[in-house]
This record gives structure tokens, sequence and C-alpha cells, in this order.
């Protein structure tokens, strides 16, 4: 029965994990007509860092290797493609940002390569939802435990201080709240194992050192 169980959860698992490379491919692509295609004005440099910076997303969501143990809990999934996909609604702006167009790509190339080391460092033990793909100890994980997510905030206030909206800044909260939720989850998913206890323990602060 046990077996049986654990069968239909990894092929609902793995249903999920096409569904979700699958939604995020179409946003993607409707976030890249409403940036490159539909946009009347110049693409910013915020603006193709984070079409960059998505884009990355994806590859590395195709490239991933299976997990040793995912979570099976409805509210984790729901979490990670919320904050995995939501920020693929963002629209561009006109009338220019809030500061000038250079600190604007300039935050968000920080958090590029920022995330981008970190995916460099995981390879393909990255992932979305909260799962158990081995633990890595160096890179940017020796200054907070979830510098992927660091980086990806900081190209989110990029492309938010070069378009600023509304509907932008409702859409980043959202994505923003669901990604410290997802933190969270992760943790207790990865607190079972003995490395990620160390890992904890040599890097106290999650996201900003001496903050959180």
């Amino acid at each position: 029965m046990g077996e049986d169980n654990d069968e239909h959860v990894t092929k609902h698992a793995i249903l999920l994990d096409y569904g979700e490379r699958i939604l995020g491919f179409i946003l993607y692509g409707h976030l890249f007509v409403r940036i490159v295609v539909a946009n009347a004005q110049p693409i910013s440099a915020a603006d193709g860092i984070l079409l960059a910076s998505e884009g990355m997303v994806l590859f590395f969501l195709l490239i991933r290797r299976r997990s040793r143990r995912t979570t099976g809990d409805p509210l984790d999934w729901f979490v990670a493609f919320t904050g995995t996909l939501a920020p693929l609604a963002v629209w561009p702006t006109t009338g220019g940002g809030i500061v000038p167009a250079a600190i604007c790509g300039m935050i968000a190339l920080m958090g590029f390569l920022l995330h981008v080391a970190a995916k460099l460092t995981l390879r393909r033990s990255f992932g979305i939802v909260p799962a158990n793909r081995g633990v890595k100890l160096g890179g940017p994980y020796r200054w907070v435990r979830h510098p992927m997510y660091a980086g990806y905030m900081a190209t989110y206030a990029g492309f938010l201080l070069a378009n600023p909206g509304m509907w932008n800044l409702f859409v980043y909260v959202i994505a923003v709240g669901a990604q410290l939720v997802r933190i969270h989850r992760e943790e207790a998913l990865l607190r079972d194992d003995d490395a990620y206890r160390r890992l904890m323990e040599q890097t106290p602060y999650r996201i900003v050192p001496l903050i959180y």
C-alpha cells in the first residue's frame, strides 16, 4: 500500500513538474512580447536584464535533476508556482523610472549576477518546489543561505524602479511574499539533512547579511 502511494505521489509530482515548465514558457513568451515586441519605447537595461533573469530560471528548470525528496504538500506547490510565475506578469511602463536608468540597470544587474552565481553553484540541483537535490556549501552560499532569492529580489527592484506602477508593485509584493514563505517551507524540509544543518550553522542569515 505504501509503495503504491509513493508511486502515485511521484507520478503526480512529475505531472506538476511538466505543467510548471509548460506554463512557465507560455508566460515567459508573453513577457517577451510585452517587453520586446509590443513595447513602443526602447528596451531599457533593467528590462533586458529581467528577460535574461527569467530566461535563466526557465533554462535551469529544463536541466535540473530529479530530487531525492520532494514535498507533496499542495501549499508548497502553490507557493512555488506563485513565486516563480507571478514575476512574469509585470509590464513595462512609460514615463520614466523613479531613479536614473543607469542605477536601475545596475541594481538589476547585481541581482542577476548573484542568482546566476547561485545557480552555477547548484548546477542541476536547482529546483522550484521544496526538495532535497543535494546541499551545496560553496559560492554565494557562504554569505547567505538563499542567495538565489536575494538575487531575484534585487532584479525585481531594478525593474520596478525603472517601470513604476501599481500593477508591477502588486505583482512583486505577491512574488516576494511567496518567496519568503517558500524559504521557510524549504528549510522545514531540508532541516532533516545533516549537510543543511551545517550550512545553517556556518551561514546564519537567509537573504541579507546581518539583517535577515
